[in-house]
């Protein structure tokens, strides 16, 4: 198969089991191809964690899941080190962290000390502990879930965590007919356990690989980083986008051109990117009189900053 379409199988694949999602099933396409790390945010029982299921079964990858909790410590994460009797030596027992995909679900339950143990690992692939260095085999990506209605015994994500999550997503409630799918199906086994596997790690390496020749002009490049300036000087903002943001809005876009077919990129790739890969980034300022930490303000905001941005023809 080419390469499009095994992504257009890969699609297929998840939306058997989360429905009347095609969107929401491509950022997550986009945020894997561009070796991002992804933040579902979003009320409970809409799928989030069943869709980082369904994308792990339809590659034939490592997964593991780990349950983030208020008494979680770095060592339940990253691993420990045993003393082995008959190697009279202490022996590194790696943790959960150590898979191509991992899940942590409801992340913002654990304290920022747990929470911290994924930085290195989200921004170099690696893990540090007792002065050794092991890398993670690619492809890594770590998925996130956390409830935004909920606050009671929750630590918000900080600024430094956020920003190395490449986008953030809602699902969303399914449409009515969507949803009597949902209920039709049988209830004996995990909706994603039915999936199959269909793209290797190795493929999935040289899908990145690939992603990374797409072509962005000169002139939208321009156009990217006018709009992260924007960022950095409009009133309504307190903190715009770093770097590692306009990398990551230039990372995506070459990977939404790459899911759609397209060896170059697009001015509305960038566009329709911009909200969910950069909203995160940012922080309100106090005097706009809005929650400095409404990612829906922020949203509304970005979307205003990149109407105002003149296109590249």
């Amino acid at each position: 198969m080419t390469s499009t379409e095994t992504i257009r199988a890969v699609q297929e694949n998840i939306a058997r089991v989360i429905k009347g999602k095609p969107h929401v099933i491509e950022m997550s396409l986009v945020a894997l191809l561009a070796r991002g790390h992804l933040l579902l945010e979003d009320v409970p029982g809409v799928g989030k964690t069943t869709l980082a299921h369904s994308l792990a079964r339809s590659l034939d990858c490592s997964f593991k899941r780990i349950q983030f909790t208020s008494d979680l410590l770095p060592s339940d994460i990253v691993g420990v080190s045993i003393f082995n009797r008959q190697k009279q030596a202490f022996e590194f027992i790696p943790g959960p962290i150590f898979a191509n995909i991992v899940l942590a679900d409801e992340i913002n339950r654990t304290t920022p000390k747990t929470q911290s143990s994924l930085l290195e690992a989200m921004s170099e692939a690696q893990i540090s502990f007792d002065n050794k260095t092991y890398p993670l085999s690619p492809p890594f990506m770590v998925i996130a879930t956390q409830n935004p209605a909920e606050y009671q015994g929750t630590f918000p994500l900080p600024e430094s965590q956020l920003d190395r999550f490449l986008m953030r997503l809602r699902i969303g409630y399914p449409a009515p007919e969507e949803e009597r799918k949902v209920l039709e199906r049988p209830s004996s086994l995990h909706p994603a356990e039915e999936l199959s596997p269909l793209v290797t790690a190795q493929e999935v390496v040289q899908l990145q690989n690939q992603v990374d020749k797409v072509f962005m002009e000169e002139s939208l490049t321009d156009y990217l980083l006018a709009i992260v300036q924007s960022t950095r000087q409009s009133d309504l903002l307190s903190l715009g986008v770093s770097t590692r943001g306009a990398l990551a809005l230039s990372l995506t876009a070459k990977a939404l051109a790459f899911v759609r077919g397209r060896t170059y990129c697009l001015p509305d790739d960038i566009k329709e990117l911009a909200p969910i890969v950069l909203s995160h980034r940012i922080m309100v300022a106090r005097q706009a009189g809005l929650p400095q930490r409404s990612f829906e303000q922020a949203e509304h905001i970005v979307r205003d900053l990149v109407d105002s941005i003149p296109v590249p023809v």
